[in-house]
């Protein structure tokens, strides 16, 4: 609601009105005065000004922006190149891990980060440190992990990296004074990003296949290093063109469509797996007081655990609607009750394995993995009950609003943990 006091202000002032409106526009908030108007006008619905708002913005919505694939196509090309030749032999860590699996993410994001700033025209003054930051974050853990044989950590920052690459990108986009509603916008599109990503892999991975089988039916076995340079090139340029063919920067995560493709789909598929996530932590929780000290004595217990914490934080981002419109209204209060049946039974579970983590801890000291694992736990459990806690205190009118201010703050968080586990974390256990 950050332009209802202005709005209201200019009630009665076309020119002020209109002045607040470019304004809206020049900072990629178009979607934000449009709500708030509405809420304006439903509130005065005699107000011959807003009204006339009110008809102007349905009837000529923002049209469709084409993708800008004469920057990505370049881009990603570059980004290609950049990734086959670090995935060569002579670019590997001292365990023979290729260069690339470690600073994929920060070079991808990068590039991605100049998309977006070019094609939406952004100021250069939140790109270039997003840049700069990444590129030293890969660099400080390459040496790191080059220089003293760190192996836990390097393991760690596989996963870690990209995370960290995710979160400035969504800095850069976004800015570090971002509302809850496009931070969570920016996390539900994402999803669609990603799965997107996931369908270039696997048509990349069926052209690759067929490719070496043809050379290997004609008795040819292609080099190791060119088989690297091919799949990883295809891996940088698959990076880029994931991004530009789901998300438009040119106007504000709010904005996006979602309307049709996997805009549409990853919702609907997520909602409809909601309810057998349920049934299964449900008999699951039955099972755990006959096999109790599992988790207590194999740490591969405690591993799938955190698995399914973050699998369960992917899917309540998925089946939370952007916008109350994106779901008929007959569904809100089935898809909430979900929500919160899954959230209570993650809490009990999570809380189950993290005595799990704490106890061997007691028991076999802290280790970079266990205060890792420890982090993540809290951060996750502490976001669930967060979601229960504001969904009874906000009640059923604003779930959705409520559901999105938690998701905004675990942006935050995760943001925050991530650079504390890159930064930090290899000096306390040397």
């Amino acid at each position: 609601m950050k332009y209802v006091s202005d709005l209201r202000a200019s009630q009665h002032d076309p020119k002020q009105l209109e002045d607040l409106y470019q304004a809206a526009r020049r900072a990629n908030e178009e979607q934000e005065f449009t709500v708030d108007l509405e809420a304006c006008y439903q509130a005065s619905p005699d107000n011959v000004l807003y009204a006339a708002w009110h008809y102007r913005l349905r009837m000529f919505p923002k049209e469709v922006s084409a993708i800008n694939w004469k920057l990505a196509v370049p881009l990603g090309i570059i980004t290609g190149l950049i990734f086959a030749v670090l995935a060569l032999q002579r670019f590997e860590l001292a365990d023979h891990m290729p260069y690339i699996f470690m600073v994929w993410a920060p070079i991808g994001a990068c590039f991605v980060i100049v998309f977006l700033t070019v094609t939406a025209n952004l100021p250069w003054k939140r790109a270039l440190p997003s840049i700069i930051g990444l590129v030293a974050a890969g660099i400080y853990v390459t040496l790191l992990t080059t220089l003293t044989r760190r192996d836990t950590f390097q393991a760690l920052m596989v996963f870690h990296l990209p995370l960290l690459a995710w979160a400035v990108t969504g800095i850069s986009l976004l800015g570090l004074k971002s509302d809850a509603q496009n931070r969570f916008a920016f996390l539900s599109k994402s999803v669609e990003v990603f799965v997107t990503g996931g369908v270039y892999i696997i048509v990349g991975g069926m052209l690759a296949a067929i490719t070496i089988g043809l050379f290997d039916a004609l008795r040819i076995r292609l080099p190791v290093d060119v088989q690297r340079f091919l799949v990883a090139g295809g891996g940088g340029v698959i990076t880029v063109l994931a991004v530009a063919s789901v998300y438009d920067p040119r106007v504000s995560p709010l904005e996006q469509k979602s309307e049709q493709g996997l805009g549409r789909l990853i919702p609907t598929m997520m909602r409809l797996l909601l309810p057998a996530i349920l049934l299964v932590l449900a008999v699951y929780l039955v099972f755990i007081p006959s096999n109790f000290m599992q988790p207590f004595d194999n740490r591969e217990f405690l591993i799938v655990y955190n698995v399914l914490l973050f699998a369960v934080m992917g899917l309540l981002l998925g089946v939370t609607p952007v916008r109350t419109q994106d779901l008929p209204e007959r569904y809100h209060g089935i898809l909430r009750a979900g929500i919160l049946a899954l959230a209570g039974l993650t809490i009990v579970i999570s809380l189950y394995a993290l005595s799990a983590v704490v106890y061997r801890t007691v028991l076999g000291g802290l280790t970079i993995n266990r205060l890792t694992i420890m982090g993540w736990n809290v951060v996750n459990i502490g976001l669930l009950i967060g979601l229960v806690y504001t969904q009874f205190k906000w009640g059923a009118a604003a779930w959705i609003h409520s559901l999105q201010s938690v998701f905004g703050v675990g942006a935050v968080a995760y943001t925050v943990w991530t650079i504390f586990l890159t930064m930090a974390i290899p000096w306390l256990f040397k």
